[in-house]
């Protein structure tokens, strides 16, 4: 029963150092840029989009749909860096869990 106790605490441990991580990942911000930075995009660590710039030279009447793409290529690249980052802050705690499919 010594044994049920120890890895009791340990998940308990755990657990607390998981949501101190995701309180962390909440907070932070990351960038994602596109053309050379002309287009930027802020997202937070919950993945939710908090602002676009769009540098005046990136826009052209006559060509939207290239903006578009830099839109997007440049929230792909924040998303992607939130998930590195959450990869790097949950990816040591995750593998002690040894649960496989949590995808961290």
């Amino acid at each position: 029963m010594a044994g049920f106790g120890k890895m009791l605490k340990q998940a308990q441990q755990m657990q607390q150092q998981l949501l101190e991580i995701q309180g962390r990942l909440e907070k932070m911000e990351v960038e994602g840029s596109a053309g050379g930075g002309m287009v930027k995009a802020r997202m937070n660590g919950k993945k939710e989009l908090l602002g676009i710039s769009i540098s005046p030279e990136a826009v052209d009447p006559t060509d939207l749909g290239m903006l578009e793409d830099l839109v997007l290529a440049a929230v792909r690249q924040a998303s992607a860096a939130v998930d590195a980052v959450s990869r790097d802050q949950l990816g040591g705690l995750a593998g002690g869990l040894g649960v496989p499919g949590l995808g961290i």
